[in-house]
């Protein structure tokens, strides 16, 4: 398999609910928006998206409430069809496949975490996250110590013998997360999985999923509607509205050169300082070479303010993950973005 080519990649999907969908799509004009979709009497869901998600990325989906994010994931994950396009894994279309080839497919590439749990009742907590082990083929004993591997990851150790309706729905979603981090999927697909939890727990989750992608280059497409969430985790963020992608890029362009107003206004509030990066300023490098240390091109700005106010050379040496000059960050470059401005 090419690296180059995307784990994920879909073309000109729609998922439209109502009556007669597919026959309505194929004779909509091009030009109907959501808003006339609607008045027709369907729910335009998913409108026309494409994307690609390459392998280690992690995509965070994100929208107000009813933009469509949900059904995006679960339309890439085949849970629900698409009215319309084509969605790719690996290279194979999965909006052909069988019932049984379906299934194989999610047992051996994909691991899930929606807002509903899907936690079996009459199984006790540890047989819950042992569940997909079993389903594998795994020896009890083997998916048993796994599963409780999993819990102690989660904080949930001392509760395998209760069972889902004993739980807290915050320990309920912690049983779902190990549950998916047992199998180690290739693929995530993640709706809001951490919603639940109290701080430091979720900031573990983030962590650990954070090593596990840079660990064994999982691909991740995960929604949240917390934004200092998807600038944590996120390669890319795509902001949807009204089942539309108006924008999906790095967090430091989504907010430095939005593409709509609706992007402008979403982001309008977030801390330009946190989210952009040193990369992301920096000019190419010309003349001399700079002295000094040169700034990592993945530094927030900022990180890097007391050294802003401190250090009064007009521009500093930038450097990549590997230790290479890429470019030259300009001291008032970067002080606009960490104070606004000057008057």
């Amino acid at each position: 398999m090419n690296q180059d080519t995307p784990v994920i990649s879909a073309r000109e999907v729609w998922k439209l609910f109502g009556e007669n969908s597919a026959q309505y799509l194929a004779k909509m004009p091009p030009d109907r928006n959501a808003e006339k979709i609607a008045a027709d009497g369907y729910i335009p869901a998913v409108r026309n998206v494409s994307l690609d998600v390459a392998r280690g990325e992690m995509l965070v989906v994100m929208g107000l409430s009813g933009s469509g994010k949900s059904t995006l994931v679960r339309c890439l994950s085949r849970l629900q069809s698409c009215t319309s396009g084509r969605i790719e894994i690996d290279g194979q279309d999965i909006t052909s496949l069988g019932q049984r080839d379906l299934i194989e497919l999610r047992r051996s590439k994909m691991g899930m975490v929606f807002q509903s749990f899907g936690l079996l009742p009459h199984r006790t907590v540890l047989d819950n996250v042992a569940f997909p082990l079993e389903i594998r083929g795994r020896g009890r004993l083997a998916r048993h110590e796994r599963a409780a591997e999993m819990l102690r990851l989660v904080g949930l150790d001392g509760r395998e013998d209760y069972f889902p309706h004993e739980l807290s729905g915050g320990q309920q979603q912690r049983v779902g997360i190990a549950r998916s981090l047992a199998v180690e999927p290739e693929i995530w697909f993640l709706d809001e999985p951490f919603s639940a939890l109290d701080p430091l727990i979720r900031r573990e989750m983030q962590d650990e999923f954070l090593r596990l992608r840079a660990m064994a280059g999982r691909t991740i497409v995960f929604i949240t509607h917390d934004f200092d969430e998807a600038l944590r985790l996120a390669d890319r963020i795509a902001i949807m509205k009204d089942g539309a992608i108006e924008q999906c890029d790095t967090p430091d362009k989504l907010v430095m050169s939005p593409a709509t107003d609706y992007v402008a206004r979403f982001t309008q509030e977030v801390d330009r300082a946190r989210v952009v990066s040193v990369g992301a300023l920096a000019r190419p490098a010309t003349g001399e070479l700079l002295p000094g240390e040169p700034l990592s091109s993945r530094a927030r700005i900022r990180d890097l303010a007391r050294r802003l106010v401190e250090d009064v050379r007009p521009a500093y040496p930038v450097a990549d993950k590997d230790g290479r000059i890429v470019g030259v960050l300009h001291r008032d470059d970067a002080l606009e973005v960490l104070l606004g401005p000057k008057p």
